[in-house]
């Protein structure tokens, strides 16, 4: 790697960095376009001088061979953990896994390092995680033929080339695949994202011995996907999927709640409340509820909306309208920091969860929702009956009137006890939830099998 590569490429790993330069460029969107789409171009041509394949083999014989070791990549959270979306999916699978005793398999941290190296990250987790003590925390992984390489992590600059080194040597690998927006909504994500996404993807395709995905729905699409992209994959592909866990409290939630916070939970007590959480991006459905809102508000409704969730991609003109809405603190309250120690409250003493989304892969909140019985209004997607079933109040996928109508009626069957209870809806604990993901990858419980035109057969995943 050049010097000069070497400093975009610290410059584009600090976080910090990033943060200020996201926060800077906000209020200009074009701009802001043109910086990603910069950023995207240097991390490639980072990537490609950072190769070094004859650091990366490091070949071992089992001192046990029954027993195998499982890589579970931890690249994105050991560089930037959010506390949110994939981070807490992945916080949650490995405090789960902290607390199990797997038979014939041993876990160990890894994550991909910036000179596109895989190496252990025993220290993210603490003392605990590995029994093999005699690992270098942060040295080259040593694989066996038969080991295990599985990521639940997101990193969209993931070396694939190193790992496919390891793979041609024996190593096993599977992906979680949470969604296909990045290819599928190309009006609601930045290109930058699409272009890293599909570069992402397009490695895991290279490479993947199997993926697991986090829906039934999301399996189905995938599936789809390689079949009306023939080219994309060229032998059998094993698909299988997972659901995830709902108890908030087992996902290293971030704690405290101030004085203004408290204040404001009393205040929300004093009328109905519906509660959005997610990312502030298009795909949400922030902008069209707010307008359902509106109506409702117009009509004298006695009715507040809370959104939980920091400013996303593209919300630019949302956000400014969230700001100065004239609503603002009085029946509309946007907590763009708030804890999970403040959401689980919130979880516990609203009226009802609004999942307004247009996408998604699953839809955390509504099981989240469910594990505090907070009754659940969601738009009808497939994927939210997938997980919801009858359990949720569904509104039509189509306008805001629409909504602000499923609105008036959803407030008249709860006033007459006859909405929805999401208490009934069957959900998974997040310890739960590994033990299904562990059967698919570790017992070959798969769900499907992409066959391109010219497979013959279908190999295991093993």
């Amino acid at each position: 790697m050049t010097i000069i590569g070497q400093i975009f490429r610290s410059a584009l790993g600090n976080q910090g960095f990033v943060a200020f330069a996201r926060a800077a460029l906000r209020p200009f969107p074009k701009i802001e376009h043109h910086a990603r789409m910069l950023n995207y171009r240097l991390k490639r041509i980072g990537r490609a001088q950072s190769y070094q394949p004859a650091l990366q083999v490091n070949l071992v014989n089992p001192s046990n061979e029954l027993e195998k070791t499982i890589f579970f990549d931890v690249s994105e959270l050991a560089s930037r953990d959010v506390h949110t979306g994939i981070q807490r999916v992945v916080w949650s699978i490995l405090s789960a896994i902290a607390t199990l005793t797997l038979d014939q398999h041993s876990p160990v941290l890894v994550r991909a390092d910036i000179r596109d190296r895989i190496i252990y990250a025993e220290r993210l987790f603490g003392k605990g995680f590995s029994s093999n003590n005699s690992i270098d925390p942060e040295g080259i992984i040593k694989i066996a033929p038969g080991d295990l390489f599985f990521s639940a992590d997101l990193r969209l600059t993931f070396p694939f080339s190193s790992l496919q080194e390891l793979h041609s040597n024996g190593l096993r690998v599977i992906f979680t695949i949470y969604d296909l927006f990045g290819l599928t909504l190309s009006d609601m994500l930045p290109e930058s994202y699409q272009r890293s996404f599909m570069d992402w993807f397009t490695g895991v395709l290279a490479t993947a011995d199997a993926i697991v995905c986090d829906s039934r729905a999301v399996a189905d699409e995938v599936h789809a996907w390689l079949q009306n992209h023939s080219g994309a994959r060229t032998t059998p592909l094993p698909i299988g999927y997972f659901h995830l866990g709902a108890n908030l409290e087992a996902s290293k939630p971030t704690e405290g709640v101030n004085a203004n916070e408290a204040m404001l939970l009393t205040q929300l007590r004093e009328q109905p409340t519906l509660l959005m959480v997610g990312t502030v991006e298009p795909r949400k459905g922030h902008a069209p509820a707010l307008d359902a809102l509106e109506m409702l508000w117009k009509a004298g409704t006695d009715i507040n909306l809370v959104i939980v969730g920091k400013e996303g991609w593209r919300s630019h003109d949302l956000v400014r309208r969230l700001r100065r809405h004239p609503q603002r603190n009085k029946q509309l309250f946007w907590l763009e920091k708030a804890s999970d120690a403040l959401l689980m409250q919130l979880y516990a003493q609203s009226t009802a969860l609004l999942a307004a989304s247009f996408a998604e892969g699953f839809g955390l909140p509504l099981i989240e929702a469910a594990h505090y019985g907070l009754p659940v209004i969601a738009r009808d997607i497939p994927v939210f009956h997938e997980v919801a079933g009858d359990f949720a109040f569904y509104f039509p996928n189509s306008d805001s009137a629409a909504l602000a109508d499923s609105l008036r009626h959803w407030l008249q069957l709860h006033a007459s006890g006859q909405a929805p209870r999401s208490a009934d809806m069957p959900y998974l604990t997040w310890a739960q939830s590994t033990q299904q993901l562990l059967k698919v990858i570790l017992e070959d419980h798969w769900y499907t099998t992409y066959q391109p035109a010219d497979a013959r057969e279908t190999p295991s995943a093993k």
